[in-house]
């Protein structure tokens, strides 16, 4: 560019013109030292080493600038505008995050009878690769655009964001509205001490490690994206992933294998009694002290792997020591029935027989949190305890909302243990990061 500006100059001081034949390229660069340029913005030139034919020299008082000072000024503009922009961003990002935050908001409060959790829970179980609050936005705004007539089926089947479609050869279709959701913003920490907890730090962008250090990476803040449902692209076709068929009363094939493995991994017995009268009228029990997760037989297969799903919640979640658990017993009920309602989902099992109570009653039980916050932690904790172990499990499962041929990077949250008081400077989404978003 600067170069342009000089060969101009030298046409305007010369007089040369457009018809005229133009110097040699060599003389040319023994006379263009002399060009120069005037701090306001005008061009010039002086008459210090080449003639001024037009008059077009400035007298002695006016301020120069030669043309090796252009790149130093053009990147202080640059980076002053850059600055602009990324603040112009910066406000523009915590206004979506404002929206999505009120909308999350919206979706919980309509989250009232224990019809509503169920399915929540149920929906969920068909998008698990997503956190709980992304699932319900996802399942809030879907509605909204099926109730204004722009798809046709009230609930989506795969999500993606615009470039994974194109990926999958379809396109997003013209006036479609793309759901708001939460996405991460990672960042690097390095320790050279990895199970010390106090020992990792974050990389600066372009800062690389120190020979020797573990680096994980983490979730250090959000920001919004936006995913569109399958309905709402066009291009190639889907290929449809097998689907659980079952008859009524059947359990899915190797589902009770695979959770009573799963529950002698955590070092419990599992016994199958003859009826209800000897685990005190329930469907299971579960003794903490004897480590024995007991299930009546009387009851359809269906049933009886159910209620191992709910049994085996209560190991993972609310044994003895685990630190997470706050202890309510209303809301232990509803964690554990909801990880059994997620895990039937997936395997096509029907959801109509598991119970919820009233939102309200178990939501309003824990002191100095609010139902909201509540709702929120219940459903994450369930999403990723259901998720840990729908993955363990080898069984002919309904897809996790994400289409066929797509994959994630999943998100550490916490690298490992890593604590977030040390970092500093740390904007999450409300109530604390999920495994994924």
């Amino acid at each position: 560019m600067c170069s342009d500006k000089l060969a101009r100059n030298y046409r305007v001081a010369t007089g040369l013109t457009a018809t005229s034949r133009p110097e040699p390229r060599r003389r040319i660069a023994t006379h263009v030292a002399a060009v120069v340029t005037p701090l306001d913005g005008t061009e010039g030139t002086t008459s210090r080493h080449l003639e001024d034919p037009r008059g077009l020299a400035r007298s002695a008082g006016t301020p120069w600038r030669t043309c090796s000072s252009i790149p130093r000024l053009a990147r202080a503009r640059y980076a002053k505008g850059a600055a602009m922009a990324s603040e112009q961003d910066r406000s523009t990002q915590e206004v979506k995050l404002d929206e999505i935050h009120a909308r999350l908001a919206t979706a919980v409060e309509q989250l009232v009878s224990g019809d509503d959790w169920r399915q929540a829970m149920g929906f969920a179980a068909r998008f698990r690769s997503r956190s709980f609050r992304n699932t319900l936005l996802i399942w809030a705004q879907h509605r909204g655009t099926f109730e204004s007539g722009l798809v046709t089926e009230p609930e989506p089947t795969y999500v993606a964001g615009y470039r994974q479609w194109q990926s999958l050869g379809r396109q997003v279709s013209k006036g479609q509205p793309g759901y708001m959701i939460f996405a991460p913003v990672t960042g690097q920490f390095a320790s050279l001490t990895p199970h010390d907890p106090e020992s990792w730090r974050r990389l600066s962008r372009f800062e690389k490690p120190r020979p020797g250090e573990a680096v994980r990476s983490r979730m250090v803040a959000a920001r919004t994206a936006h995913v569109w449902d399958v309905s709402q692209t066009s291009g190639d076709p889907i290929p449809e992933r097998p689907v659980p068929r079952l008859l009524e009363g059947d359990a899915p094939t190797g589902l009770w294998a695979g959770l009573a493995a799963l529950v002698e991994a955590d070092g419990y017995r599992v016994l199958r009694v003859e009826h209800e009268g000897m685990i005190g009228g329930a469907n299971g029990l579960t003794d903490y002290g004897a480590r024995t997760v007991a299930v009546r037989s009387n009851m359809a297969a269906a049933a009886q792997v159910k209620t191992l799903a709910h049994e085996l919640a209560h190991v993972r979640l609310h044994g003895p020591g685990n630190p997470d658990w706050a202890g309510h017993r209303g809301i232990g009920e509803v964690e554990a029935e909801s990880v059994a309602l997620m895990i039937g989902a997936a395997h096509g099992i029907d959801t109509g027989s598991y119970t919820i109570p009233y939102v309200a009653g178990w939501a309003g039980t824990v002191a100095d949190k609010n139902p909201a916050e509540v709702v929120h932690a219940t459903g994450e904790r369930v999403r990723k305890t259901a998720g840990v172990v729908l993955d363990a499990l080898n069984t002919v499962q309904l897809g996790d909302g994400l289409p066929p041929g797509l994959t994630r990077v999943k998100t550490r949250p916490h690298a490992e243990r890593i604590p977030s008081a040390p970092f500093g400077q740390r904007r999450s989404e409300v109530g604390g990061a999920a495994r994924s978003l």
